[in-house]
């Protein structure tokens, strides 16, 4: 167990490390949030402006936490919970329990994501190494496959073939997408390196599917191959429900190092949206010292779910909720899912050009569920005698269960199991099933790979399971894109420069997951957000420190290329 600080931070005389700098929009964020002249400041005229943030996931709490610091009055409106995806079950009925989480959405966070380890920091959060497939966090990894079943503690246990398909992996990434040249210049922070090299990936392969990338690379020609790494993928295990989705999206997890060496949150991940909502902002421009955002709002709870947003003269946005009340603000922050628009919230067609509301038609959601169940010890851990081994591994599978965690939460402490993590046409098929259900067919799955082990024996209490694809406030994990998508999510990220629009549409925000260029990693909420509070700060005449430039002072030397029509 560690600080929140990345394992990977430079130091002097250190090879520099890949973070998520870029690639689209390569600005350095975490080097913005981190700078002791803070990320802008307004005029005292515009203190105590009120804001609305709709959405009390990462993105809102983050975006409320820094208009607050600015001197901004940020508003709340929040349809379940604070944390969004972030969302830590516990399982303090159960006596044994405290302390035992299970991540129902984010559960892993890469140590290229910097800004967010800032914030992680900020808010007093450690956290410890994830056990994903054949890390060194994973003591052992079971691969089943095709009813064959292959025990690893590295990839070099397990039988050529998948060696075979890790360095196809590899030569493909370097071939096809200039893998090497684009992490030395993410590594460097050359933005111009940076945006050469991807532009024009961008224009090669925006309409490309993940699969077809695959398909047209001579490593990948077997078919078996393809299948394989289907499966098991890498870093994170199976990436076949995937396969439909645009190779941009692929890469640019890759070059950033998203998939690598994850680190989980200790107490769970929807801490860190709690506290930037009640800790206290230190230093905050106009506040009392003690203010926090929780402070600002009635009863100390956020707002009700927003019912409908539209303009009102001369150029404010009026607010209905859910508990009927009615509000009239002078800019809005809008984090939640953007589809939510067009569904769930009655929105004024003046909200946004038809263009940004094209590129929101056409979202396109990842569906993911999840299935935990709290077992009476880390059984897992005990030693078959007449294999050596531990009894049961994380495991990769092509069965229902697809991916399995065992998640030890230390000494004298129930266990926890994932028993599955499964995406889009996986997830969809488990819709109709209730939480026992789907751990009997999990539960099934894996006693075909471990038949001396009864898991069913362990249990302590009710599975807990979700589909995020079925949650009204949500409808999906997190957007990917197709093939064709990047005007659409073009258009979205950068929103938010506002100035490049007509005045009559200006003064509402997007931020959060479905805008930024990595959806459903935790660092794309944290920088969309930054660049929501940039705009605002913008529109009501603030701006940065000279010796700090924000996202929107240098946008035109590093903005996301733009493809033609």
């Amino acid at each position: 167990m560690t600080s929140a600080v990345p394992t990977n931070a430079t130091t002097e005389g250190v090879t520099k490390p890949i973070t998520m700098f870029g690639p689209d929009f390569p600005f350095a964020y975490d080097d913005y949030v981190a700078h002791p002249a803070g990320i802008g400041s307004i005029p005292q005229g515009a203190h105590g402006t009120r804001v609305a943030i709709v959405g009390g996931g990462l993105s809102g709490m983050l975006a409320a936490r820094e208009l607050l610091r600015m001197g901004f009055e940020p508003v709340v409106y929040e349809a379940d919970r604070i944390g969004g995806r972030m969302r830590s079950v516990t399982f303090d009925d159960h006596p044994d329990a405290q302390g035992v989480v299970a991540e129902m959405g984010s559960m892993r966070f890469p140590p290229s994501s910097t800004t967010l380890f800032h914030y992680l920091d900020e808010m007093g959060l450690a956290t410890e190494a994830f056990p994903n497939p054949l890390c060194e966090a994973t003591p052992s990894t079971v691969v089943d496959l095709k009813g064959e079943t292959h025990y690893a503690r590295t990839l070099e246990d397990l039988p050529p073939v998948y060696t075979e398909v890790a360095e196809a992996w590899s030569q493909t990434l370097e071939e096809y997408a200039e893998l090497g040249p684009l992490q030395d210049a993410i590594r460097a922070r050359d933005a111009a390196k940076v945006k050469e090299i991807w532009n024009g990936l961008v224009e090669r392969f925006d309409d490309e599917t993940f699969y077809g990338f695959l398909a047209r690379s001579k490593a990948f020609r077997s078919f078996r191959l393809r299948e394989i790494f289907g499966q098991v993928g890498f870093g994170t295990g199976g990436w076949d429900t995937d396969y439909p989705n645009s190779i941009l999206e692929i890469l640019r997890v890759v070059v950033t190092a998203a998939d690598d060496h994850h680190r989980g949150i200790v107490g769970g991940s929807q801490q860190l949206p709690e506290r930037l909502w009640s800790l206290p902002v230190d230093g905050a421009a106009h506040w009392p010292a003690g203010t926090s955002v929780q402070s600002l709002h009635e009863g100390g709870v956020p707002r009700p779910a927003v019912t409908e947003i539209r303009r009102t003269e001369p150029d404010r946005f009026t607010l209905h909720d859910a508990d009927g009340r009615i509000d009239t603000f002078d800019a809005v922050i809008y984090t939640a899912q953007s589809w939510m628009l067009l569904n769930t919230i009655r929105a004024d067609e003046r909200l946004l050009p038809i263009d940004h509301w094209t590129a929101i038609e056409r979202t396109h959601y990842m569906g993911s569920s999840k299935v935990f169940v709290l077992v009476d010890r880390p059984f897992w851990k005990d030693i078959d005698p007449e294999t050596g081994r531990e009894v049961m591994s994380m495991t990769l599978t092509d069965r229902m269960s697809r991916g399995t965690y065992l998640l030890d939460q230390g000494e004298g402490k129930p266990g926890l199991i994932c028993l599955s993590y499964t995406w889009s046409d996986d997830s969809l098929k488990l819709l109709p099933l209730d939480a026992q259900a789907r751990a009997d067919i999990m539960l099934n799955s894996l006693a075909q790979i471990y038949p001396g082990v009864d898991i069913r024996s362990h249990i302590i209490a009710t599975p807990v399971t979700i589909s995020w694809e079925q949650e009204k406030a949500f409808m999906g994990a997190f957007k990917a894109n197709l093939p064709g998508h990047y005007r659409y999510q073009e258009r979205l990220y950068t929103h938010f420069m506002q100035d490049r629009l007509a005045p009559s549409f200006r003064g509402l925000f997007l931020a959060g997951d479905d805008v930024s260029w990595t959806a459903g990693w935790a660092e794309g909420a944290v920088t969309t957000a930054l660049n929501a509070v940039w705009g605002v700060m913008h529109q009501f005449g603030g701006a940065t420190a000279p010796e700090n430039p924000g996202p929107g002072d240098v946008f035109d030397a590093i903005k996301p290329v733009v493809l033609e029509d």
